[in-house]
């Protein structure tokens, strides 16, 4: 009986308690580093680690517990990414601070209302899919490994020394690079602008980041993910960036030129192809969608009949119809936040308008965006997928909503109270994206781990809570600290950037103004309409290249600091797969590398976590630089001759030790 207990011992109290306090950490730490340079990181791999030290120095711990922790963990440190929006509203000029039920009350109704969302959508994404889930798979990884799960198999090596060995050298190997790159001995990344055609010219360039969890994804992500973004990349940067900063010549350094040129057009034109690709996702999903959600009905038909037990453990998702309770009790304080925004900004004469409409929107909205999040986070995953960019598309469609079903109601000079309505919907929105963006994720790693749905889901929502607590405080002090670029009575040295929500702050001013880039969105779509024909024109071969039309408008729209180094990940990975066929344990090999991925992710995303919360706390941005400028070049060189050596080394050890062990 105890073995029994043990084996399905799952969503326990002290499970909630570590997953709770290792969110305040990571939800803070994300908050602030996204704010500071434009990217939140994944926190499920390193609550995975964290929770595995903390479970294995007590009794009966199992891998569906510590998947428990780090689903809590994961969910509030996803959840920060409503830094994306949120801060608009100050930056606009509408807030002077977070009001903290208001803020919360987004974060949870959002939050939970993705959770609610995503478990339709987990059979349709993740059961019945063959979306490779990177960060998903690497948890996985990481838990088995800890666990000492598989060792009954001869070609499985992540119970053995071997897989254990590839975590822990692969997570020791990627700290130590980035604590170095921190001194500045190591270059963070190799960065080159520079003016095509004289003087006179365009200008582009590129930065290339030397980062090993970026290489570690792009290996997990696949061969052909890797090249659809490289060919966004070269659309970017080789064709539109000098083409538009030569159209619209201007004076300057070529790498201000350059990343004005991105920032100011190609993003927008990156915006566009996610869009049109996001539409054909959906329409392709139709189908397994309704499939997902006949089967979540035929649980609940189970269940009610008192069969549930003959529909394995892995399927007990939660009851449908507490789902639909759950969403539609999740509306009223949608409703509420809605028209309370309404009523105390100017909006008065058309508040029911806007509650009604507004809860329309989020009703609809919200579930496109989670099937879509969800799909990118599966294609890329959850680091990487381009919240910001759904963001735009849903700024930009709640603002035309309202120029052309309010603002014609309301006199003159109301234009800013629009604007901040339409960024205050978005935020509602954007928490529901931001959950679903990783919780299919999680979900990925339950159904790797044996974990069982619906206790998972649970989970998720106490993450979302949790999450919901600590953002605005956080966001308070970072406002009281240092304020956000852009907003009013702001020092410009020493504001946090918030890139995304500046950029979708002046896209909902722009269309509610009428002043908005229709001419590069409108580009970026024709983009987009070709890649998806390229695409199913490659796709009429089961066996070949693909060009995932989602993939190269993540290349458009992410800096080369990201989307580069997941390339060369991708080549190497797939060198090393080829590698593998030809060895006579392959799969055993294979899982090898897939190890060693995820521990230089784990490894770079605990000490990211650790130098973000240190940088938040001390608010001293060079804790332990040790070179100048001056010492750029030979940085360089030396950060990349090492990086290039290191990874020959890990690949070559692998392939080695997975030979001795065949």
């Amino acid at each position: 009986m105890n073995a029994v207990t043990a084996a399905r011992r799952e969503l326990t109290i002290r499970g909630i308690v570590i997953g709770i306090v290792i969110t305040i950490v990571f939800t803070a730490a994300n908050v602030y580093f996204g704010l500071k340079a434009g990217l939140t990181f994944s926190t499920s791999i390193p609550a995975a680690v964290i929770s595995m030290a903390i479970l294995k120095a007590l009794r009966d711990a199992t891998i569906q517990e510590n998947n428990i922790v780090q689903t809590v963990a994961s969910a509030a440190g996803t959840l920060s990414s409503i830094i994306f929006v949120l801060p608009g509203l100050i930056i606009v000029g509408y807030w002077s601070g977070f009001p903290f039920w208001i803020s919360a009350g987004i974060c949870a109704t959002g939050g939970i209302l993705g959770v609610m969302y995503t478990i339709p959508l987990r059979r349709a994404l993740v059961t019945d899919s063959d979306l490779p889930y990177p960060e998903g798979v690497a948890c996985a990884e990481v838990l088995k490994v800890g666990a000492g799960e598989g060792a009954d198999s001869k070609e499985s090596v992540e119970a053995g020394g071997a897989g254990l060995k590839a975590v822990l050298w692969g997570a020791i190997v990627s700290a130590v690079f980035y604590v170095i790159v921190q001194t500045k001995v190591f270059a963070a990344s190799v960065t080159s602008y520079f003016r095509v055609g004289g003087d006179k010219g365009g200008a582009t360039g590129f930065d290339f980041g030397l980062s090993f969890a970026l290489f570690a994804i792009g290996h997990l992500v696949g061969l052909w993910v890797g090249v659809a973004m490289l060919v966004g990349a070269a659309i970017g940067w080789v064709w539109a960036v000098p083409y538009f900063t030569h159209l619209h010549w201007s004076a300057g350094a070529a790498a201000e030129v350059a990343q004005a040129g991105w920032s100011h057009y190609v993003r927008f034109i990156g915006a566009g192809t996610i869009g049109v690709a996001a539409i054909w996702t959906l329409a392709k999903l139709v189908k397994p969608l309704v499939n997902g959600l006949a089967g979540a009905f035929r649980a609940s038909r189970a269940r009610k009949s008192g069969t549930l037990d003959q529909l394995p453990r892995t399927e007990h998702d939660m009851p449908i119809g507490l789902v639909g309770l759950i969403s539609l009790i999740c509306f009223v304080p949608i409703a509420y936040l809605l028209w309370h925004f309404a009523v105390n900004n100017g909006l008065g004469a058309v508040t029911w308008t806007l509650v009604i409409g507004g809860v329309i929107f989020v009703v609809l909205l919200s579930f496109l965006v989670s099937a879509v999040c969800g799909y990118m986070a599966g294609l890329i995953g959850s680091s990487n997928s381009p919240l910001s960019g759904v963001g735009i598309l849903v700024v930009v469609i709640a603002a035309l909503l309202l120029v052309v079903g309010v603002k014609p109601f309301l006199p003159p000079g109301a234009e800013k109270a629009l604007v901040g309505f339409a960024l205050f919907v978005t935020a509602i929105v954007f928490a529901v994206a931001s959950i679903a963006n990783n919780n299919l994720q999680d979900l990925k790693t339950g159904q790797l781990v044996d974990a069982t749905p619906s206790l998972q889901q649970w989970a998720l929502v106490i993450g979302v809570l949790a999450g919901a607590v600590v953002i605005p405080p956080v966001l308070q002090l970072l406002q009281d600290t240092y304020g956000f670029l852009g907003a009013p009575g702001v020092n410009p040295a020493t504001a946090l950037p918030a890139p995304q929500a500046g950029l979708i702050s002046a896209l909902a001013k722009g269309v509610i103004t009428g002043d908005v880039p229709w001419d590069m969105i409108g580009l970026g779509a024709a983009i987009g309409v070709a890649i998806i024909i390229l695409d199913e024109l490659l796709g009429l071969k089961k066996k070949g290249p693909r060009l995932p039309p989602l993939a190269v408008g993540l290349g458009i729209y992410l800096p080369t600091s990201t989307t580069l180094m997941v390339v060369v990940g991708a080549l190497v990975g797939a060198w090393f797969d080829r590698r593998a066929e030809r060895k006579p344990n392959t799969e055993a090999t294979k899982q090898l590398g897939v190890l060693l991925a995820s521990g230089l992710i784990v490894g770079e995303s605990l000490l990211a976590v650790i130098f973000a919360f240190l940088i938040g706390v001390t608010g001293k941005q060079n804790l332990v630089v040790l070179m100048g400028d001056s010492f750029l070049t030979p940085s360089i060189i030396i950060g990349g001759v090492v990086f290039a050596i290191t990874v020959i080394v890990l690949y070559r050890w692998i392939i080695k030790m997975a030979h001795s062990d065949a």
